[in-house]
């Protein structure tokens, strides 16, 4: 079971994949326009 669980991992969340795009802005401009992308929905196809 745990060849399987290596060959495929656990996919993130839409919550895991927002957050590690948010924590990995440079700026607090950045920051900004990472968060009005995800306002405007980058992350709603997943």
């Amino acid at each position: 079971m745990t060849i399987f669980r290596n060959l495929f991992p656990r996919r993130l969340s839409r919550r895991d994949l927002e957050l590690a795009y948010l924590n990995a802005s440079v700026s607090m401009y950045d920051l900004e326009q990472r968060e009005r992308d995800v306002a405007r929905g980058k992350f709603t196809h997943l």
